[in-house]
């Protein structure tokens, strides 16, 4: 079966739109998501991977893991990648049909918080966008599962930061907590160097965090200013998108801001103060090769 990239381009599309959605409008984008992912070049795919997963069971089983307490039960993922897969698709149908069971899964699962909007944000940056990038390798290998050789990376993981320095902070001792290097780049030694030289010599890293912070603002001839992330943010985010490649980058956008036009078609993690930014950013990590010690990520 040969799909087309502009199929999975508007897929990247409506999970962007849904990600910058709010309460009045979420439901828009999500059944535009749900109408390309029920396109006839990706029927026999779906059947294969919604036979492969039971919803009701899955459901069921979660639903068994929690008390009385509202946000206490958990997810009970299969190991299978496959069904893992399946099971997003058909909860990404059955949200599209009634879009209030959406806000409702999330705050059951995944945000337990009173805000109706913390618990879409927390599906589409926990569940709906992991799914469409493995979906689409997915599609892409005609139904086969992923198998690669894992190469060794780099423990060190670059952070790119603005002013926002209890961002910066969170972000590293997170990466410290799961075992791995952060590299922020005044920590560096400078030994004479501009700092583009200083950004090429600690490049040696598996991935890159960038943070997109409300640190300056900007607009065009005769608009309005609005926040935006610093020069040299956005600088370093094309820089290690070069250099590494999307899939090894990151970008946790923290308050609200402009995202570059540049930009658009790469989906960022919202860095929410629930801190679920976390299961978003070890999810990247780990689709990349890092080994992944999740009791660690929800400490």
């Amino acid at each position: 079966m040969s799909t087309s990239d502009d199929l999975f381009e508007q897929i990247n599309i409506a999970v962007l739109d849904l990600q910058r959605a709010k309460l009045q409008t979420y439901s828009r984008p999500l059944k535009t998501l749900a109408k390309l992912l029920q396109h006839p070049d990706l029927s026999a795919i779906n059947d294969q991977l919604i036979a492969k997963g039971d919803l009701d069971k899955f459901l069921s089983e979660s639903a068994s893991t929690g008390g009385s307490m509202i946000g206490s039960a958990s997810l009970v993922w299969p190991d299978d990648k496959v069904q893992e897969i399946g099971l997003c698709l058909q909860l990404i149908l059955r949200f599209a049909a009634d879009p209030d069971e959406m806000a409702d899964f999330g705050h059951r699962y995944l945000d337990p918080s009173s805000k109706i909007m913390d618990g879409v944000n927390a599906v589409t940056s926990q569940i709906i966008i992991p799914f469409a990038r493995d979906y689409k390798t997915f599609v892409q290998q005609n139904g086969r599962p992923e198998t690669r050789l894992k190469m060794p990376l780099s423990e060190k993981i670059f952070i790119v930061h603005g002013h926002d320095g209890e961002a910066r902070e969170m972000v590293a001792r997170f990466i410290s907590h799961i075992g791995l290097e952060p590299i922020i780049l005044h920590e560096q030694a400078n030994r004479g160097r501009t700092v583009i030289e200083k950004v090429e010599a600690n490049s040696d890293v598996g991935f890159a965090i960038v943070l997109l912070t409300p640190d300056d603002q900007g607009c065009r001839m005769g608009g309005e200013l609005e926040p935006r992330a610093r020069q040299n943010v956005l600088l370093e985010l094309g820089y290690f998108i070069g250099k590494l490649s999307r899939e090894r980058v990151c970008a946790l956008k923290r308050g609200d801001l402009e995202i570059p036009s540049d930009f658009a078609g790469v989906v960022w993690e919202n860095m929410d103060a629930a801190g679920a930014w976390k299961q978003s950013l070890s999810r990247e990590l780990d689709a990349v090769g890092y080994d992944i010690d999740w009791n660690k990520v929800m400490k």
